[in-house]
């Protein structure tokens, strides 16, 4: 492990903590925290899958999966204060579906080496966009109380009504992934190409395997959305 490199990059951390710090934001004691954290847990990643790309029975990928849907569901629970056991669900139909879909079609194989990075990168990128969700469309409800009760007066019923707020806030949602879409290739260069590239692939080949993992990541940011939006719905129809 290049310990050297990792405490010379640290310097890109220490620059926003000392602004922080002198425009008294805040956030310095925050940010030093989870990166520390990030550190820590990147290293030990970097042990288990050692460990895991060793499994050859996909039978065993299982409750590594379990464990990271759990412990998402948990951060979105914290971040979006709301249910956990919604974060769960909308996390895992999200993930169940996009992985499925990619093993049918042949795009990824069973392999650990790319069957649990490629899970990792779905249930993150799910957990993004649930808990936006979840916050747009309560701020929604906050917002727009007085239309839901409009709509209810004349007839609507209340799963009407959140409609509206419904598609506002998956469109909120999007915003990040749509503005990627735009921009990439022409503004940024993302992640995997980027690695791909320092790791001296092929960049045509780079870009193949971005292209699949831009698509995926539409796939996962809508069902995300969706998903989050339905089970908010539901847990508080009685509004």
């Amino acid at each position: 492990m290049q310990f050297d490199l990792i405490a010379f990059s640290f310097i890109l951390v220490l620059i926003p903590l000392i602004i922080s710090y002198k425009f008294k934001i805040g956030i310095e004691k925050e940010l030093f925290i989870n990166s520390l954290r990030a550190f820590l847990q990147l290293t030990a990643l970097g042990f288990v899958l050692g460990f895991i790309f060793k499994i050859k029975n996909p039978i065993f990928y299982i409750p590594i999966v379990l464990l990271m849907l759990l412990y998402s569901a948990y951060i979105a629970q914290k971040r979006s204060k709301f249910s956990f056991k919604a974060a769960f669900y909308s996390l895992t139909l999200s993930t169940v579906i996009i992985l499925s879909t990619l093993i049918i079609l042949n795009i990824i194989s069973l392999k650990p080496n790319e069957f649990i990075p490629i899970a990792g990168m779905i249930i993150g990128n799910s957990l993004n966009t649930y808990t936006l969700t979840i916050e747009r469309i309560r701020r929604e409800l906050e917002l727009q109380k007085e239309l839901i009760e409009a709509f209810v007066a004349i007839g609507a019923s209340v799963k009407e009504a959140f409609k509206i707020m419904q598609r506002q806030a998956i469109k909120a949602a999007l915003i990040p992934v749509n503005n990627m879409l735009q921009t990439i290739g022409v503004v940024a260069i993302p992640g995997i190409t980027t690695g791909m590239l320092l790791a001296g692939a092929d960049p045509l080949k780079a870009v193949s395997y971005q292209i699949v993992i831009i698509y995926m990541l539409v796939s996962i940011n809508l069902f995300s959305a969706l998903f989050g939006s339905l089970f908010f719905i539901r847990e508080n129809k009685s509004l």
